[in-house]
Parts: C-alpha cells; structure tokens; sequence
C-alpha cells in the first residue's frame, strides 16, 4: 500500500510539470528542465553520501566497536550488504542512512543516540536505517528531487513569460495571470508531494526497523527519547538534509509546519508502532 502511495504521488508530479510545461508551450523547456534537475540529481545520487558525511564531520568506527557488531547482526539478519558505520559527535541523539544503492551504504549514529539508548532500542533505530537502505529510498527521494527541480525551474519559466509575454507567438500566448498563479503555486504543490512523499518512506522504514528488531516497541520507545533529545539539544543541521534523518534535526517547528514537513509526527509514527505490537 506505502509502494502503489508513492506511485500515485510520483504520477502527480509527473501531471503537475506536464501541465506547466503544456501552460507556457514549449516541450524545450520541458526537457531542458530535465536534463537540468537531472544531471543536478545525477551529481546529489552518486556523491551525496560522502558530501553528507563530510559535512557533519563523520568518523567511521571500529570493526571491533559494539554499535558495530550491533549493525553487523542486523545486517545478517535482514540478509543485506555490511554498510559502513559511522558516529557524529552531536549531542543531538539522531540517526541516517546513505548511499546509493545497498552496496553502497553507509548508516551515521549520533554520540548523542547512543548516551540515551539501549541496546534494544538502538536495533530498532538501526533496523529503520537498514530500512531505507533495502527500500532504496535514497533513489526514491532522488527522483522525486529530480521531479521537484523540474516543476520549480519551470515555474520560472512561467514567471518570467508572464513578465515578458512567454514564448508562444502572440495568437496563442498564455494568459499572463494564469502563468503567474502557477509560477506561484506549482513549486509548493511539487514540496507538498516531494514531502509527502519523504513521510511515506518514513513510515515504510518504521514497520521495516520494528520487524527487523523483533520488537515495535523497541523503536517506539527509542523515538519517544529521540523527540525528546532533539528539542533539548539542536543541531546545527541543514534544511537540505532533513529528510535523511531519523527525526527531523531542525528545531522551532510549529502545527502548520507539519504540513511542509519531511517526517510524519513522532506521536502518530509510536502510535503506528503500538499498533504493531497489538497494544
């Protein structure tokens, strides 16, 4: 049901730039805005991994560590590739996974996560990171970027047309007014389901980690301290990498922002899980 949810909001997409690019009349912009976003996309695929490690300053772990032992059983178990493991020295208990394809994985912990966790509690925030590894959510969120980037440079394609007249002859020009709405409009309607999109993800990778970790609780419990830790401790984290982490990394959020955000609530997510668990 997750699956055939991100189908149908991948083919929302798809109708939200054909409609722009059929709105301002030429099938160039369109597939200039493809090979654009793209190729920008192509670049995020192959390299985000080590960009994102890098950036929050990542050290791999040793072979002989306990969270690396702990990943290797879960990896066993779940019959997956052995990503690399990596720590993040932050006092913000928090947790991703990266990488293009499972083979190619890496999943980063927190020192923060790991103060505040158990061992149980901990293979249910690692089983959700294997989670997204053996869904390939990283190429799912790739695409969906890929669509967004699109719909966005179009939009401004419209923007501009209504500006200065479009690019069709003056018989067929598009209406001024009705370019501008969806220079306006489209771009958020494209967040919307790119966001939409992340939260199905998320909770596909819940059931995943709770299943893998032989215990819903076990997550459950872990999130609820996750929660907690994140508003205590903020973390000088990107917007651009939200959607990677197991709970949104970035703080202030209020109800509407719910709306334009890449993770379910933490409460609906444990209340899914006690479901799980038949409580």
């Amino acid at each position: 049901m997750k699956n055939f949810k991100t189908f149908i909001l991948m083919g929302v997409m798809t109708f939200i730039m054909l409609f722009i690019g059929n709105l301002i009349g030429g099938k160039q912009g369109v597939y200039f805005a493809l090979i654009l976003a793209g190729f920008t996309n192509f670049i995020s695929y192959w390299f985000s991994d080590k960009i994102v490690l890098k950036m929050y300053n990542a050290k791999p772990v040793s072979v002989n560590s306990d969270l690396y032992k702990l990943v290797q059983g879960l990896v066993k178990k779940a019959d997956l590739p052995m990503p690399k493991v990596y720590i993040i020295h932050s006092n913000q208990p928090n947790a991703f996974a990266t990488g293009r394809n499972p083979k190619n994985a890496a999943v980063a912990v927190t020192s923060g996560l790991m103060e505040i966790l158990d061992d149980n509690e901990l293979s249910g925030v690692i089983g959700h990171e294997l989670g997204h590894v053996n869904n390939r959510d990283i190429l799912i969120g790739t695409v969906a970027a890929t669509f967004a980037g699109a719909i966005s440079f179009l939009a401004n394609m419209a923007r501009w047309g209504a500006i200065f007249g479009g690019n069709r002859d003056d018989e067929d020009r598009g209406n001024p007014i009705a370019l501008l709405l969806v220079a306006v409009l489209a771009p958020i309607a494209a967040m919307l389901v790119q966001m939409a999109i992340s939260r199905t993800r998320e909770y596909k990778a819940d059931e995943y980690g709770a299943k893998l970790s032989g215990n819903p609780l076990y997550l459950a419990n872990a999130l609820e301290k996750l929660e907690i830790g994140v508003a205590r401790n903020p973390m000088n984290a990107s917007p651009s990498t939200e959607n990677m982490f197991i709970v949104s990394p970035l703080s202030s959020r209020d109800k509407m922002a719910t709306l334009f955000s890449t993770h379910p609530s933490t409460k609906d997510r444990i209340a899914r899980l006690y479901e799980m668990a038949n409580l």
